[in-house]
């Protein structure tokens, strides 16, 4: 038997096992696969991983690109590579700033409860290690629109500006939404009323991973805090005293944060616009991430889009 038959034999076996692991991931842990793509892409598209020392322990962040400083804040159970689309449109024009909130991706804590403190403490020392004295617009999705208003409030001269994605920091989200769907059917739920209607279906495989993370992943290791949650909690009364513009693209479809909440934001914010997006749902740069784009370079104060409207 010559060596380079046995090369050639290991190197076949080697690569089915690839594949069968990849098929396996494809299956069974579809989301888990969906993460790793996004992250590997973010730095394929330029950005660097860097870990970040914070209270909460090592926080880990993508940053790239060149100009003002952009900061992307994902949602509760979500990473980085949420922002993939967004950071690849940008970054010819933006320093992009993209952490793993607390708890969520690689950032620590990697196991127990996510509090709310856990998050703002690590969003602070990647401000200061990341931003180095620039100020900065925050961009949030749910969760991260929730922690960019409490930064500016904290912080009011790190933030020049907020972009509040379906997310603020305000009590009110409809609570008859499951978050933490325990069946199939309960999934498919769950996400028809965080998508548009008109979207495609999410294939039942996705469901089945989307409750199995639901059991332990980082959306339930920071319900796990909700009798702390109302310490971080802003009312309509401190929204007022908030002197950083703030700009709302909003998804009408979403059942979770319908656009009544994004009116309450609205009356009592001083500087504030709303950008109603239609068609789409609570996670607007995934469902529809081209008019998404087009409303976010509105709301930075770039050229106005065709798709968005002012509400």
């Amino acid at each position: 038997m010559s060596l380079g038959w046995i090369l050639g034999a290991l190197l076949l076996g080697a690569l089915l096992v690839t594949v069968l692991a990849s098929a396996w991931l494809m299956l069974k842990r579809p989301l888990e696969l969906w993460d790793w793509g996004t992250r590997r892409a973010l730095v394929r598209a330029g950005l660097e991983k860097r870990l970040v020392p914070s209270p909460a322990g090592p926080q880990t962040v993508f940053v790239g690109g060149t100009g003002p400083v952009l900061v992307f804040l994902h949602g509760a159970g979500h990473q980085a590579g949420t922002w993939l689309q967004s950071a690849r449109a940008l970054a010819g024009r933006y320093t992009l700033v993209i952490p793993d909130l607390a708890g969520h991706g690689e950032s620590a804590p990697r196991t127990g409860p996510i509090q709310a403190a856990d998050i703002v403490a690590g969003l602070e020392a990647v401000l200061i290690s990341q931003a180095q004295g620039r100020p900065v617009t925050l961009i949030g999705n749910s969760l991260g629109g929730w922690m960019a208003m409490l930064l500016a409030t904290r912080h009011p001269e790190w933030v020049a500006r907020i972009v509040a994605v379906n997310g603020g920091p305000l009590a009110g989200a409809d609570a008859s939404v499951r978050m933490l769907p325990a069946t199939r059917e309960e999934a498919r739920d769950t996400m028809a009323r965080l998508r548009d209607a008109s979207s495609p279906a999410i294939p039942d495989h996705v469901l089945d991973d989307l409750v199995r993370r639901s059991r332990s992943g980082p959306f339930a290791r920071f319900v796990a805090t909700t009798p702390t949650m109302g310490d971080w909690a802003l009312t309509e009364a401190q929204l007022e005293t908030l002197q950083t513009p703030v700009r709302l693209i909003w998804g009408l479809s979403d059942g979770f944060m319908p656009l009544a909440y994004a009116e309450r934001m609205r009356a009592a914010l001083p500087d504030v616009e709303l950008i109603a997006l239609e068609r789409c749902g609570h996670v607007p740069q995934q469902e529809a991430p081209e008019r998404f784009l087009a409303a976010l370079r509105r709301a930075l104060g770039e050229a106005p889009s065709a798709e968005a409207r002012t509400a």
